[in-house]
């Protein structure tokens, strides 16, 4: 499974998820987003994902703490304990044995963010 991992502020547009989506994504058959369970019910993730038509797995945030990514920002570490919202959504949802294919990469108006990993089992 391949799965797309967001991160945002609450200021992110459909426009803002769209465009880090498209940098990441590119070359890859995504099959599901991911992100941090708060997250959920925030309208531009809601829209977003709708237009996509994939499914949305919503990641605790100490499942986010338990994922090595190669990304450091001080405040992911200091909101979530991960480096990378997007990386570790991104590894957590595509299961035991993930890995990253593309690291974390931002919107143009830098309010989100998306990472690409794949599952370690078929």
């Amino acid at each position: 499974m391949i799965v797309a991992g967001l991160g945002f502020s609450n200021a992110a547009t459909v426009d803002s998820l769209k465009a880090a989506y498209d940098q990441a994504s590119s070359g890859h058959a995504v099959d599901a987003l991911a992100t941090v369970v708060d997250k959920d019910g925030h309208p531009a993730l809601a829209g977003f994902a709708a237009t996509l038509g994939l499914p949305l797995h919503l990641i605790a945030p100490a499942d986010l703490a338990e994922q090595r990514t190669l990304i450091c920002s001080p405040r992911s570490r200091a909101s979530y304990g991960t480096g990378s919202v997007a990386e570790a959504s991104a590894l957590a949802a595509a299961g035991f044995g993930a890995r990253l294919i593309t690291p974390r990469q931002i919107s143009h108006d830098r309010l989100a963010t998306c990472a690409i990993a794949i599952g370690g089992q078929t």
